[in-house]
């Protein structure tokens, strides 16, 4: 059956809920410019002479910001952060930290603090010695590297492990330790590479949220290189989407997974419905597109310009619903047949066929009374339009 597309182009357009952002949002942003803390101004990397893994890398961090490379494996990320570190070079461009050229300082006299993901802690040596190591390279006197290394064992609740080895903590202890050791002489940027990859869920979550308490706290300026979306969103005030070696998308948390730019964002961040179809009308932002079995719905256009163009409709599975007294006002609606359902606690996960999709998905709440769908069952969901972003085709 064919939905039905009424007047509500213009409307649409209007419709902008992701638009707004927080004023900590804009400050960052506003900090973040040509002149930010740390700049990459054209930096590109090759480690071949052909093949470039970075290219024209232009991104500003402003003095604070906690701000995250996200991407696949092989998306340029990394190299993007070891560059900044010292440990690479890059093939072209520039990189300044405060507002003056690193390309040529060696790592150790960037004041640039670094954690990793295996910790890098020195096994021969106590928690207190580990903290106290990088002091003593900068040549400071005893009484205050004791000091120094109390009140960093004291930021992240570790004072009473200071005797203890490495191997004498748990994977979580030795991840606090490593911090405390690249916050002890006060560093002008905390670097850190997926950190968090060798804990357990249930830990990673925890120190997800004490980083972040501490980067508040501190004031300091963080850049966070991972490939958990999830840990993205929880943590950054901007998160750079990298793919392919280029930032496809430089946003904060709500505005990358309320308004992506393109499909890989869309799919990459969160849980995505993809569906295929042409832009049938095309007006400012407001598009009306025919998915592939001839329904027409209305969406918002992003970066598109032509009407017969191809596209991808990405719908949040939350945002579907199949109740119509609980549906929008103005909500689309479109045939759907279930495939399975699955139950995960707070939610049920329903994986349909939809407009020649087989992996369409819905996710509703386990609420007292809720309607169980079932395999088989045939049933007419919707959205809101506004909800609906007509996206580039992968």
């Amino acid at each position: 059956m064919r939905c039905k597309a009424s007047g509500r182009l213009h409307s649409l357009a209007a419709r902008s809920r992701d638009q707004e952002t927080t004023d900590r949002e804009t400050a960052l942003t506003a900090t973040a410019g040509t002149n930010g803390f740390v700049v990459f101004d054209h930096v590109q990397k090759s480690y071949d002479g052909q093949t470039l893994v970075v290219k024209d890398l232009n991104l500003s961090i402003g003095k604070g910001e906690f701000l995250t490379m996200l991407g696949p494996s092989g998306s340029g990320k990394t190299t993007c952060l070891m560059m900044l570190a010292g440990f690479e070079t890059a093939t072209h461009g520039e990189i300044r930290l405060d507002g003056q050229p690193i390309n040529q300082v060696p790592p150790h006299r960037r004041g640039i603090g670094m954690v990793f993901q295996n910790y890098a802690l020195f096994p021969h040596m106590t928690v207190g010695e580990n903290l106290s190591f990088p002091l003593e390279v900068r040549g400071m006197g005893r009484a205050e590297r004791e000091a120094r290394v109390v009140r960093a064992l004291d930021m992240v609740q570790m004072g009473a492990f200071k005797t203890r080895r490495p191997a004498q903590l748990s994977g979580g202890q030795q991840q606090r330790i490593a911090l405390a050791r690249a916050l002890v002489f006060d560093p002008k940027l905390v670097l850190m590479d997926e950190p968090l990859g060798a804990l357990d869920k249930q830990l990673r979550e925890h120190m997800q949220f004490e980083i972040k308490a501490l980067h508040e706290r501190l004031g300091i300026t963080v850049v966070y290189v991972t490939h958990d979306q999830g840990e993205a969103l929880t943590m950054s005030d901007r998160i750079a989407v990298f793919n392919d070696g280029r930032i496809q998308q430089l946003a904060t948390p709500s505005e990358l997974y309320e308004a992506p730019e393109n499909s890989f964002v869309a799919g990459f961040i969160g849980e995505n419905n993809a569906l295929h179809g042409t832009i049938e009308r095309l007006d400012g932002v407001a598009a009306l597109v025919r998915l592939g079995n001839g329904e027409l719905i209305d969406a918002t256009a992003v970066n598109i310009r032509d009407v017969g163009q191809s596209t991808l409709v990405s719908i949040r599975p939350e945002r579907v619903e199949f109740k119509p007294e609980l549906m929008p006002s103005g909500a689309h609606t479109v045939e759907a047949e279930v495939a399975e359902v699955i139950y995960m606690g707070d939610i049920f996960r329903a994986r349909m066929r939809v407009a020649g999709t087989n992996d369409f998905v819905m996710k509703y709440r386990n609420t007292l009374g809720q309607v169980r769908l079932s395999p088989g069952q045939k049933i007419r969901v919707g959205w809101h339009p506004q909800d609906a972003r007509a996206l580039d085709p992968v």
